[in-house]
């Protein structure tokens, strides 16, 4: 008598005499068995791509939101440094300025103390002692030509439309509302367009 322990197509569920039924049985277990494993690796692999795809879109937001911070930061010292510029730009005008002032300022001083040497030889003139060819006169001509090297011009003459902000009237001798200048005292003087001294005039009726 046979053992059914003894035949080894028992746990397979048919054995080598089993018939073509039995045999498809057995086979669709295995294919069964098969195709569930292959399913079930495909879910894990889905399972896997979905992670890998979450911590991708992860780290591209990561990316982006650095981006932005350093985005925001790169403007920030774009608008310090264009300030800065501004402000530099402006200082160095101002200083400019100031020093084209100065200039101007000191060149008006060395001028107003030479006015005096000016009036001295006006003075001369017209008492005939620049008349001559003479040491006198040559130094005059000297003078006046560095007056006007500085641009250094005079104002003042009679005849001339009396103007209280450049003329300084001693004495109104006009009756009506035309009023000139009838003699000159003392030249007035500017340096370029800056006044330097008024002139000192009488006034007088227009001839």
């Amino acid at each position: 008598m046979t053992n059914p322990t003894d035949n080894p197509f028992a746990d397979r569920g048919a054995g080598p005499d089993a018939g073509p039924a039995e045999a498809a049985s057995a086979e669709g277990v295995d294919d069964a068995a098969f195709d569930g494993a292959v399913d079930a690796d495909a879910a894990a692999q889905a399972d896997a791509d979905v992670v890998e795809a979450e911590v991708v879109a992860e780290d591209a937001g990561d990316i982006d939101d650095e981006a932005s911070r350093l985005r925001a930061e790169l403007d920030e010292r774009t608008e310090d440094l264009q300030r800065v510029s501004a402000e530099y730009a402006n200082y160095r005008r101002r200083v400019d300025r100031d020093r084209q002032l100065d200039r101007e300022l000191a060149k008006a001083s060395v001028a107003g103390e030479l006015l005096n040497l000016a009036d001295d030889l006006d003075r001369a003139e017209q008492h005939g002692d620049l008349a001559a060819e003479g040491p006198l006169k040559a130094f005059a001509d000297k003078f006046r030509n560095t007056l006007t090297t500085l641009k250094v011009t005079e104002f003042g003459a009679a005849g001339d439309e009396f103007d209280p902000e450049i003329h300084e009237a001693v004495q109104d001798t006009s009756t009506g509302d035309d009023k000139v200048i009838g003699d000159v005292l003392r030249k007035g003087y500017r340096l370029d367009e800056r006044l330097i001294r008024t002139a000192m005039v009488i006034i007088a009726d227009p001839a």
